[in-house]
């Protein structure tokens, strides 16, 4: 397989579904930062081109292929997965991390401060991320599956109380860069997740788990903001063509 070092990363981890994690094994930001074409994502993160594109062409194989084809398939089932995986996952993890930052933070912050900045940080991220995930599950899902429905069955798609698809969409994805933001000084502020020498256990696994979490959040705002909604988005588009 031939790829082209000028395609966006967005446009990578769409056609290619295990792109994303040689994008995580790099630090290339396939999320909020995939509109950048790949050469120029490796550029700024100082990394060999080369060695990128071959990652990509060996995760591309058909044998490293997901058996849902998540560009093409139902937009209703893809909103299942999301909820079902990754919804599921930050409200369990959010509820865990908390618990384990208090514990953490209060026999270590008083030597390790970058401690009690994370754990602000991330209260100020779970707080954040638990009303954004009310408002996709209450308000842009049931109209995405309902427009599907409506599409599927040759039937008139009744009109949003938000005007357009676009307006819910756009609010989403300013909320995923703030949350890119949040998890980007939580990594700083914890240098790359690396404990110090003394870590304790429970330390030690505090850092493993927001690790966790990043990837998790990663491939969550990837399969909306480079599948969910421009497919959402596209679909909308053609049936107000259709009735014009």
């Amino acid at each position: 397989m031939s790829l082209s070092a000028t395609k966006t990363v967005r446009e990578l981890a769409v056609e290619i579904p295990n792109a994303t994690r040689v994008f995580e094994k790099f630090g290339i930001d396939y999320c909020c930062g995939g509109k950048k074409p790949l050469d120029e994502a490796c550029r700024a993160a100082n990394l060999p081109v080369n060695d990128v594109i071959e990652a990509l062409e060996t995760a591309a194989s058909p044998a490293d292929r997901p058996g849902y084809d998540l560009p093409s398939g139902s937009l209703t089932e893809l909103i299942d997965h999301i909820v079902k995986t990754h919804h599921k996952f930050t409200r369990d993890e959010i509820a865990r991390l908390q618990k384990l930052l208090e514990k953490v933070c209060s026999v270590h912050g008083k030597n390790h401060p970058e401690l009690l900045a994370i754990q602000g940080t991330f209260h100020g991220l779970a707080q954040e991320l638990t009303l954004h995930l009310m408002k996709e599950e209450n308000v842009l899902f049931p109209y995405i599956i309902r427009m599907e429905e409506a599409v599927l069955q040759n039937d008139p798609v009744l009109p949003p109380p938000f005007g357009t698809v676009q307006n819910p969409v756009r609010m989403m994805m300013q909320e995923h860069d703030g949350a890119g933001d949040a998890l980007r000084q939580i990594r700083s502020a914890s240098t790359n997740f690396t404990a110090p020498p003394e870590a304790c256990v429970s330390y030690l696994t505090l850092y493993r788990a927001l690790e966790a979490f990043e990837a998790d959040l990663h491939q969550h705002i990837h399969l909306e903001n480079n599948i969910l909604f421009p497919r959402s988005i596209a679909m909308e588009e053609r049936t107000l063509t259709a009735v014009r």
